[in-house]
């Protein structure tokens, strides 16, 4: 994979620094062309020296220095660059990168490249909790760039936290993924996501606690592989991903109908939307007012629309599912797969702290016909849905078992 790729690693001024050598003997081993760019700050970390010599090529520092036969060496890098990463990243770092400053090599080159950017940070666990660093990730997250880490544990402060930077093969897992090819380019892909709301009267709903992060990873995940990507969304507060046809819903009716719609043409269908098993039966046309101390709502259930689909598939189309379990998971979740049809269900236990719903990250097991495909614990949910996405097309090219979900 890594066999004639050029790498751009940029290292930052962090106490982490010094693990960026073996990020860099990794790469350089497994064939890559790595170029290294320090900042002024992390020279007094590790020398330029270090990484000369584990790299074989010039090391970056000075902006304004020519590279041999790289005229402004800054562009040159960033537009020779398969992938850039910078590990560790500082809180520095993101902030420039996040308000467009350029002004020094590394950002300069951040910011000129088109290569994909992979970001590993590592600070204090105040700096990484403050509101502005995380601010800043959400901001830079949104427009494309992507993150690994950190970590929990002992941090070189003497506290114990988040912010430590991630595993060098953590780090090489996500920067290869961001090389693979676009493995999902001319596939069509369906994706559900978010809650739905059942109506009461018109100013109140039945509803959960679904965020709609883990489908619009999904999406965002399928795109830039490639695929042409269609997104069936609940009421969610997500920007929707760029590039990606986005059909609003709200209730688990309209849901239905659009998936269901959409799911024929789709090569993949992964349903990830909390849709609520039941909706009111008689909602009120009125705001209903409290005439007493109890009140009684008779509910009806809602359609099975992973069944649906599920019984409908075509040959050849790949169908995923969610199970949110508080007991049980393996068994619970198998259950579900088999009696939809479903050739993946991904589950995970739910009221846990980080995982599940209206959490940053997530903890899952990825079930299939022949048992568990891969047990990933607590991590981004951009992550979660890389490897959900390796895993459709494992079974794209299985092939024996398209379209027979047992």
């Amino acid at each position: 994979m890594w066999e004639g790729k050029k790498v751009v690693v940029g290292v930052t001024g962090s106490i982490a620094a010094f693990k960026a050598c073996e990020l860099v003997s990794r790469l350089t081993q497994a064939g890559a062309e790595v170029h290294v760019v320090l900042t002024r700050a992390a020279t007094n970390l590790v020398a330029p020296a270090t990484f000369r010599e584990l790299s074989r090529h010039p090391v970056c520092v000075d902006l304004f220095a020519e590279l041999a036969g790289r005229p402004v060496a800054h562009v040159s890098l960033a537009e020779a660059a398969d992938v850039v990463v910078v590990a560790p990243a500082t809180a520095n770092v993101l902030g420039k990168v996040a308000a467009g400053v350029a002004d020094d090599f590394l950002t300069t080159t951040i910011i000129a490249t088109r290569a994909p950017v992979l970001f590993a940070p590592a600070m204090n666990v105040r700096m990484w909790q403050n509101p502005v660093v995380q601010a800043n990730v959400e901001r830079l997250k949104g427009v494309g760039y992507h993150f690994v880490g950190p970590a929990t544990g002992w941090l070189a402060c003497g506290e114990t936290g988040e912010g430590r930077l991630a595993p060098v093969e953590e780090i090489l897992t996500a920067a290869g993924r961001l090389l693979k090819a676009a493995d999902l380019a001319g596939r069509r892909v369906l994706i559900t996501a978010g809650p739905t709301r059942e109506p009461l009267d018109p100013v109140r709903f039945i509803s959960n606690r679904s965020s709609g992060r883990m489908g619009y990873a999904l999406a965002e995940a399928a795109r830039r592989r490639g695929a042409e990507v269609e997104l069936v969304s609940g009421p969610v507060a997500l920007a929707p991903p760029p590039g990606v046809r986005v059909t609003q819903v709200e209730t688990a009716g309209e849901m239905r109908q659009a998936t269901l719609e959409l799911a024929a043409a789709a090569d993949a269908v992964v349903l990830a939307a909390a849709v609520a098993d039941y909706r009111p039966a008689e909602p009120a046309p009125h705001k209903l007012k409290r005439t007493a101390d109890e009140a009684v709502v008779r509910l009806v259930a809602n359609p099975d629309i992973a069944r649906e689909v599920g019984s409908a598939r075509r040959p050849g189309q790949v169908l995923v599912g969610f199970a949110a379990e508080t007991e049980d998971l393996l068994r619970n979740a198998e259950a579900k797969r088999r009696a939809k049809g479903l050739d993946l269900i991904v589950a995970n236990l739910v009221g846990m702290a980080g995982s599940g719903f209206d959490a940053e990250t997530n903890s899952v097991i990825i079930l299939g016909p022949e048992g568990p495909v891969a047990e990933l614990e607590q991590r981004p949910k951009s992550e979660v849905a890389e490897r959900i996405w390796d895993a459709v097309v494992e079974r794209w090219t299985g092939g024996e078992n398209l379209g027979r979900a047992t």
